[in-house]
Formats: structure tokens, C-alpha cells, sequence
């Protein structure tokens, strides 16, 4: 007889819909299995054949960590394309490059983290490079792109599973697990919440990941807004993954819990499903789940709530259905993505400037010039390359090497020490090129530094060295063969780094004046460096000091610069950044100015030759001087094939028409503190800022020119239907990106001064004409109404401007909206939330009580001023009644007048979030702006009125 074929299991049975499968599965789960899927390395269970899974592949503009893979442009470039269409390419091109390294590597995981929908509220923020654009719109469109290009098309199952990061409110690296983001409920809505909002509705993602910062005093791995928010937008499971070490953060840095087993029931009953903590070590993590479950803070059904999320997801990748699930194949390096990555860098470049000296002469004579002249930069999250372009390099290809002449403008030194030698680089021999073990690391922040290659020495004649000064005096050293100074982890100075890397970058340094020479600090240890019999190094903590150094500059940057300048038809200047240095993860930069060193180069190439383009290739915005320059572009680093697009950009064989996707600001006065979140108050983005930009928010220009006709606009139930034609009436073929804007003609509250509600990126030929159309939602007109604590459209006049750019406004028509009309504020019945102020100066919000609600003090124990507009007394009241915490004093007044109550505790309250009830005698009736003044450390949540 043959033996009976066993049963498939419900949850292998593909016929049965995936929510009874996921069920099947999680009963068949032990308990302590079930605990096991709450750590990022989650473990096989061979009983039941389910395989290891870990959450978690980076994939912000490639694949990033795993080795090679194409690289596409900074995710703030993708943003300047302003081409959902293109960014939505990218993303299938990078979920197919997942698949195919996933089929060679299981270590590459199909739960990818990314997008970042983070708003570059702040161009200081030292991982700008990592968002797409200031504006919720914009950001919340190309993110849906990427989205949908990473999930794939298969009506049923995922190609990948894309992560938004970095829930909620980030943008800073300074005291980013401890500081908190003040977020009044308007800038919540209306801003930070809105990218994250379309994004999730759109419905290609998985999951997110809580940022380490606190938002209104509340860390994000325990805040409300994942279960209010969040899980309202979609029915799909979403799973929450943590960031790195933020769960031990809660208690280790923030102190927000006394126990670990406290904070992990908070962060599992707050929604965090999956804990990357530890690294690949699940037991500390499984530990404190135990820990939770025997003290009574969770229960089973919370660990099943959490893994449930998780196998939703993996069923949606096919994990359970063989390995022909997901049908589509994976692609790598294929022509295809190759072609793509140049098209996306074309894309992505901004031209700010043109006095006409762009396109170049195709008979030019060139001169290159900078420090990222010959560089094609990677930044943390990028890939290994297969292909390399520098501008340099694209220049040589296009218009040939005959007439391309190259000077990178670094300071050629030789560093003498105190004895007369000079510090000397050894020859390697019989050493390998390359990093052993760099390919394919889970974690880059885990290499170490080369010990295979001998250290630093001193003889009488040394090396002469290549100094480049990235700004705040913060240094790189260069051998002739191009390898970088760096430190290992046995103290020795060697040349051995390609480029600064690494978590804690090895390679820079600093020179610090002492006596008649310098003292040359490693930052990477913060040590001296010191010449000794076995070699150059760092020298030991408790020695004083290390060796002084003479810096002998045998040439200047400046002058190679000024040599190649002067014979050349046009300098082509290429400054920017390196994205691991000033103004990376975990550091934010300090001022809008391009580093000094660059500045020299970009005087002496201006002063040799009047045609001087600069060419920016960047993280992020700079405050540069356009005047004296020809031309001025932009561009973030463009992955392999950023030289070759520069080169098609300034040759003229592609139009640039990439657009700013975030204001940039003339001075580093016009910014208000990275730590001030409140875009509406302090008027920031271009959303509200009452300043002139140096380029506006959707800024770029091309090589022809485009006009706009026929703008009508058309109300509907619930949309304003828009059209307008835009026309090339230049000789060029090339994009347009036309954007439309709405503004508030008469608001009650302070609105945008203009709102970006739809764009679209048109090509259009010589004389061609395109009629476009958008249907705008009325919500669009809306704000979120803190009196109602809901969203309103108001009343009124609208205004409506197409153009091509914010600033750029070509035409304008005027729609009347009925909205919905409201009265003053019903004070009586409803009171004031603390949070629900209008305008306020001096305070911040806090958390009310460590699972919800929110209160407000003053910024550091200081006074502070909350204002409440239009408050409706009704026929009077008698009495006013606060609900506070800690110690200090409240004073209440109307309309600016004199202080009509004082409430203060008899004693401060046993805690912060220990709240009483003052009363005090408050007589007024009618209509009037509500006053209030803390003093001191107390917490309001609520003031109410009686009589």
C-alpha cells in the first residue's frame, strides 16, 4: 500500500486567504516561540518548517550594507526629480536587485527599510541626504513612488516590504534619543503626520519605525499616535519595527521607565512589534519580554498581536508558498537599471543660475576643478559600487581628454616633527587591495580599520600629503596613492582607507596650534598623535600631549587651481560635501557656509577666469554667493552615474530641470533652532517664511523656455478641478515641472503663504503644447481647527497659483469655497486643552501621563505665554479651574490686560505627572483672547471655566 499523502497545513494552503492562514500558524506557535519573533534575528521553528527571518534591509536609494548593487541618487536627489513616475522605476529596480541578492545571500532580507518620509524642515539636519523634500505633498508623493516600485505589481503578493522611517517628527542628530520635539496638535496634522498619512493610505507599505527622539515629552517607541493614527489609515497589518538600541534608550538615556520589562511592555502595548536591540543577539531582548510577561505587564494575547503583524507581512512576500510565489524575477546590474541610474542623476540636477554660459561650447576648452571634481561620494546608506562616474571623468568622456584640464585644489603638505624628520608613508608590499571581510556586512559600523598594511614612519624626506579641509577645521590626509590617513583599532596611522567611512569615522583629523607649531588630533579617538620608535600613532590617554608638528605647504590649493583657470574657455568649480563628515547620522551641521578651503578654490578659479560655473554636489543646501558666477547648479550625489549626468547636463545633451525640493536660505540668521519645530510659529519652510530665500522651494531653470495659458479652475462637491496648458516656446527639447499652489486669501489663523497641492513633470518638445489637469480634493483647503480639535475647510476666498516654482507664479484665479463656517470657541462646555493654543512663546509640550495626553510648561523652568483666540463666554462665568503638576504659578488674563487670576499649588505635586485641580474666581462673559502665563517648572493640561 502507499502511504497516505499528510495533510497540508492551513497556513501552507494558498487557497485559503492570508489573515486564516496567519492564524493557523500563530496557534501552532509555542509560547516562547512566539516571544522569539519579537527580536529582529528571529529563529527558525524546524518543527513546522518556518525558516529564520529578520527584519530589516536597507535600501534608501540601492541596497545598501550587502555589497555590490546599483546606486542610485541620495534620496534628496530622487526628490529634486519631482517625477513620481521615474522614482517609482527606481524602487522596482531596487526591490528586483533585492530579489536576485536574496537569491544568492539569504542574509539579504526582503523587509526593507525604507523610504524616509522625515520633512526637511531644517537644512542643518544632518541627514538631510535621507528625506525628499520640506513639503508633506511632495515628500508623501515620492514616497508613494518608491513605495510602489518596492512592493511591485502582483496583485497579490510583495516583491518587498517597505518600512517608512523615522516616525515622528525628526530632524535632529544633537541629543536625538534624548531631546524631545515640541509638536503643537496643528503642525501634528497639518505637517508631520501628513507625508506619513498619504503615504500609508496609498497602500504599498508594510510598516514603520519610530525615530529615537521624543515627541511632546514622549518617547516615539511608546507614543499614542501608532495606535491613533497610524493603524487608522489602513485595515492592512503594519508592522512596527523598532530603531537600533531605541528600546534600550527608554531606560538607559532617556530614563523615561525604571525597568526594562516596563519599558518593553509599554513599547509592545504602544504597537512596537519587532525589536532591533542587541544586534544579532536576541537574548537580552527575549529576557525582558519573559520579564514582562511573568510581572503581569503583558499577556499572551499582546506578544500574539505583535507576531501576527509580523506574519502578515511575511505571508505577503510569499515566504510560505514555495519559492515561485512571487513569480516576477529578480535583476541585477542589468542594462536596464544601469540606463536608469544615469537617467534618474540627469534627473536630479538643479540649474539655480545661467548668465547664458550653459550649455558648454561643444569646442570648449575645460578647466575641472575642486575637491569632488574627481569623487563620486557614497554616503551610509548606499551601496558598494560596480560603476564609478566622477564629474572629471564624465568631462574626459564627453568632450574629450584634450580638452579637459584638472586641478583638485587640495593643500600639498609634508607634516615635520620636532626632531626634523618628516612623517613618511611605507610602501605596502604584498598586501591585499581590498578590505577583507568589507563585502556584505549587516552592519558597516562593525569593520575595523586595516592592521594588514604598515604604519606611518618619519625619515628625513617623508611623504607629501593631500590636506583637504572640510570646514569647522575638521581635516583629511591623503597618501599619493590615494588612500586616506585613518586609525585602527591598535592606535598605528596608516594610509589605508579609500575614502572617510564608518560609524565612528577614522579618518579625519584636526590641527591645533601649540607653541611654534601644531598639535594633530585623531577625532575618531580624540588623541594626539605621536611619533615613536615602532611607528606613527595615537598616543596613550594619560600621555600630555603628542608630537608638535610644522605644516611645510609645499602648494597651495588655490594656486594649481588658478594655473588650470586662467587658459581654459570655462572653470567648472565642484564643491560640496563629503556625506561622512560635517553633516552625517548622528551629527548635524553647524552653518549654511561652503567649508573655507572651498571658498579659497572658488575665489582664485573666479579670479583667473570670469566664466566660472559652480557645480554643487551635495547633502544638502549651501549659502553660497551666485552674483559673481556664470552658472550655479545643484546636485545631491548621484550614485554611479553622477559624472557622466553632470557632464550631459553642461554639454547641453540633456535639459536640466530638476527643482529644489526644499528652500534654501540665504544665511544661517534666517534659520530658527533645530530644536524649534513649530513651523507655523517660527514661520519656517517656505510654507511660512516671511524672508527671501536665496532659491525658493521648487526653484531650477533650463535651457529654454515655457510659457502658461488658459487657467481655469471649476468647483465640484468635493473637488476644485484645475487646468492650464503650458507651451515650449524655446528651441530645446526639454522637461517642465509645473506646480500648482493654493493660498487662503482671507484666514482666520495663520496659513501658508502658498501650499503646494499638485505638480506634474511634463517634456515637451520645441513649440509643443500640453493641457494639464488636476483634480484637487477640498481637503487640501483645509486645516486642523484647534478650537474643534478636527479638520475644516473655512469659508471664503481662495487663491490658486501655476507656475514653476513657488516663487515663480505665472498666473493666479481665485475660487470662493463654502466650507464649513464656526463660531468662537465654546469655552464653557469644552474648556482648553492646554495643547490647543493659537500662538504661544516660551513653553513646550509635555507629556501629560506616560501612555497619552499632553500638557505644556515653560522652556526650562522660564515663563511662558500661551494665547487662545476668540473664546466664547457665553453669558458669563464666575470661576476658572486649572488641572496642573509640579510648582509654579498661572496667571490668567483677557485682551492683554491686567492679570484677572493667579492658581498655585499650596505645595509642588509628588511628580510630574501627579495633577491637581486649582480654582480660583474669574468673572467675564462675551467674546475675548484668552491669556495664560507659566512660571516656573508647573505643567497645565487643562483650564476650565465655571459660573
Amino acid at each position: 500500500m502507499t502511504a497516505a499523502t499528510p495533510p497540508v497545513l492551513p497556513f501552507r494552503d494558498p487557497r485559503l486567504p492570508f489573515a486564516k492562514r496567519v492564524d493557523d500558524l500563530l496557534s501552532r506557535l509555542t509560547l516562547d516561540e512566539k516571544v522569539s519573533f519579537l527580536h529582529q534575528f528571529v529563529p527558525a521553528v524546524e518543527r513546522l518548517g518556518v525558516a529564520a527571518f529578520r527584519t530589516g534591509q536597507e535600501a534608501l536609494h540601492g541596497v545598501a550594507w550587502m555589497g555590490p548593487a546599483t546606486v542610485f541618487p541620495q534620496a534628496v536627489g530622487l526628490g529634486a526629480t519631482w517625477n513620481e513616475d521615474l522614482v517609482r522605476r527606481v524602487g522596482e529596480a531596487v526591490s528586483q536587485e533585492v530579489r536576485a541578492m536574496r537569491a544568492r545571500d539569504e542574509r539579504v532580507g526582503l523587509n526593507v527599510w525604507a523610504p524616509v518620509v522625515n520633512l526637511l524642515r531644517h537644512p542643518l539636519w544632518g541627514r538631510n541626504e535621507e528625506g525628499y523634500s520640506e513639503d508633506p505633498k511632495l515628500t508623501s508623493a515620492i514616497a508613494t513612488a518608491y513605495t510602489h516600485g518596492l512592493r511591485g505589481t502582483d496583485p497579490l503578493y510583495w516583491r518587498t516590504a517597505p518600512v517608512l522611517k523615522h516616525w515622528l517628527a525628526h530632524n535632529n542628530e544633537t541629543a536625538r534619543d534624548t531631546s524631545s520635539s515640541s509638536v503643537r496638535p496643528r503642525v501634528l496634522h497639518e505637517y508631520d503626520l501628513r507625508a506619513f498619512r498619504e503615504t500609508v493610505e496609498a497602500g504599498a507599505v508594510a510598516g514603520v519605525m519610530p525615530a529615537y527622539n521624543l515627541v511632546n515629552g514622549r518617547p516615539n517607541h511608546v507614543s499614542p499616535y501608532l495606535r491613533e493614527h497610524l493603524r487608522a489609515w489602513t485595515e492592512e497589518d503594519l508592522l512596527v519595527c523598532s530603531d537600533a538600541g531605541a528600546p534600550s534608550n527608554l531606560v538607559d538615556s532617556e530614563h523615561y521607565f525604571d525597568t526594562h520589562e516596563e519599558a518593553t511592555a509599554a513599547s509592545v502595548l504602544a504597537g512596537v512589534d519587532s525589536f532591533t536591540d542587541h544586534g544579532t543577539d536576541s537574548s537580552t531582548i527575549l529576557a525582558r519580554v519573559r520579564g514582562a510577561l511573568e510581572q503581569g505587564l503583558l499577556t499572551e494575547a499582546d506578544i500574539d498581536t505583535a507576531v501576527r503583524r509580523q506574519l502578515s507581512v511575511r505571508f505577503r512576500l510569499g515566504e510560505f508558498d514555495g519559492p515561485d510565489a512571487y513569480d516576477a524575477p529578480g535583476a541585477f546590474d542589468t542594462p536596464g537599471h544601469r540606463d536608469l541610474a544615469r537617467e534618474a542623476a540627469e534627473q536630479a540636477i538643479v540649474l539655480l543660475k545661467n548668465d547664458g554660459v550653459l550649455p558648454l561650447a561643444p569646442d570648449s576648452r575645460i578647466a575641472v576643478v575642486g575637491l569632488l571634481a574627481d569623487e563620486c561620494k557614497l554616503d551610509w546608506y548606499s551601496g558598494t559600487l560596480i560603476h564609478r562616474s566622477t564629474p572629471l571623468e564624465g568631462l574626459y568622456e564627453r568632450f574629450g581628454a584634450e580638452r579637459v584640464r584638472f586641478a583638485e585644489g587640495v593643500d600639498r603638505v609634508l607634516l615635520k616633527a620636532a626632531d626634523g624628520r618628516f612623517l613618511r608613508v611605507p610602501e605596502a608590499v604584498g598586501v591585499a587591495e581590498e578590505v577583507p571581510g568589507a563585502e556584505g556586512a549587516l552592519d558597516p559600523a562593525l569593520l575595523a580599520g586595516r592592521t594588514d598594511l604598515p604604519p606611518l614612519t618619519a625619515d628625513a624626506e617623508g611623504t607629501e600629503l593631500a590636506l583637504v579641509d572640510w570646514g569647522e577645521g575638521v581635516l583629511t590626509l591623503r597618501a599619493p596613492d590615494g588612500r586616506h590617513l585613518s586609525v585602527a583599532d591598535d592606535g598605528f596611522l596608516r594610509a589605508s582607507a579609500d575614502q572617510p567611512g564608518g560609524w565612528i569615522v577614522q579618518e579625519t583629523f584636526r590641527l591645533e596650534p601649540h607653541g611654534q607649531g601644531h598639535l594633530l588630533r585623531h577625532l575618531g579617538t580624540g588623541r594626539h598623535v605621536s611619533v615613536a620608535a615602532d611607528g606613527v600613532k595615537v598616543a596613550e590617554e594619560s600621555a600630555p600631549h603628542g608630537e608638535v608638528f610644522e605644516l611645510v605647504v609645499v602648494e597651495r590649493g588655490e594656486d594649481a587651481v588658478a594655473r588650470v583657470a586662467a587658459d581654459a574657455d570655462v572653470v567648472v568649480v565642484v564643491a560640496g560635501n563629503d556625506p561622512h563628515i560635517n553633516g552625517r547620522e548622528t551629527e548635524d551641521r553647524t552653518t549654511l557656509r561652503l567649508p573655507g578651503h572651498q571658498r579659497r578654490l572658488l575665489r582664485a578659479a573666479r579670479a583667473a577666469n570670469p566664466r566660472t560655473v559652480l557645480a554643487l554636489v551635495s547633502a544638502y543646501p549651501y549659502a553660497v554667493e551666485p552674483g559673481p558666477l556664470a552658472a550655479v547648479l545643484w546636485t545631491a550625489h548621484g550614485g554611479q552615474a553622477a559624472g557622466t549626468a553632470l557632464a550631459r547636463v553642461l554639454a547641453g545633451d540633456v535639459s536640466p530641470a530638476g527643482r529644489l525640493p526644499q528652500t534654501w536660505y540665504g544665511r544661517d540668521a534666517d534659520l530658527p533652532d533645530l530644536l524649534d519645530y513649530d513651523v507655523i510659529g517660527s514661520r519656517q519652510t517656505y510654507l511660512y517664511f516671511e524672508g527671501v530665500p536665496l532659491f525658493p522651494f521648487g526653484h531650477g531653470l533650463t535651457y529654454t523656455t515655457f510659457a502658461y495659458g488658459d487657467l481655469s479652475a471649476r468647483v465640484s462637491a468635493d473637488l476644485v478641478e484645475v487646468s492650464f496648458s503650458v507651451t515650449n516656446t524655446g528651441d530645446r527639447a526639454a522637461d517642465e515641472v509645473a506646480q500648482l499652489y493654493v493660498r487662503a486669501a482671507a484666514p482666520s489663523v495663520v496659513r501658508p503663504r502658498r501650499q503646494l497641492v499638485a505638480h506634474r513633470r511634463v517634456t515637451l518638445a520645441p513649440g509643443e503644447r500640453k493641457d494639464l489637469a488636476f483634480a484637487v480634493p477640498l481637503a487640501e483647503f483645509g486645516f486642523w481647527d484647534v478650537a474643534l480639535g478636527q479638520w475644516r475647510v473655512e469659508p471664503g476666498p481662495y487663491d490658486l497659483l501655476a507656475g514653476a516654482s513657488s516663487a515663480d507664479i505665472r498666473m493666479r484665479t481665485t475660487v470662493t469655497l463654502d466650507g464649513e463656517p464656526t463660531g468662537p470657541r465654546p469655552v464653557r462646555e469644552r474648556g482648553l486643552p492646554a495643547a490647543d493654543f493659537d500662538e504661544q512663546g516660551g513653553t513646550g509640550i509635555v507629556d501629560r501621563g506616560k501612555v497619552s495626553g499632553d500638557a505644556v510648561t515653560a522652556v526650562a523652568g522660564g515663563t511662558g505665554e500661551l494665547v487662545y483666540r476668540d473664546c466664547d463666554f457665553g453669558p458669563g462665568v464666575t470661576g476658572v479651574r486649572a488641572e496642573v503638576a509640579g510648582e509654579g504659578t498661572l496667571e490668567v488674563f483677557l485682551d492683554g490686560g491686567p492679570v484677572l487670576a493667579v492658581l498655585t499649588p499650596q505645595t509642588p505635586t509628588s511628580g510630574p505627572y501627579d495633577y491637581v485641580v486649582l480654582d480660583a474666581a474669574l468673572v467675564t462673559e462675551g467674546v475675548h483672547d484668552v491669556h495664560l502665563r507659566l512660571r516656573g517648572p508647573l505643567r497645565l493640561a487643562h483650564v476650565g471655566f465655571s459660573g
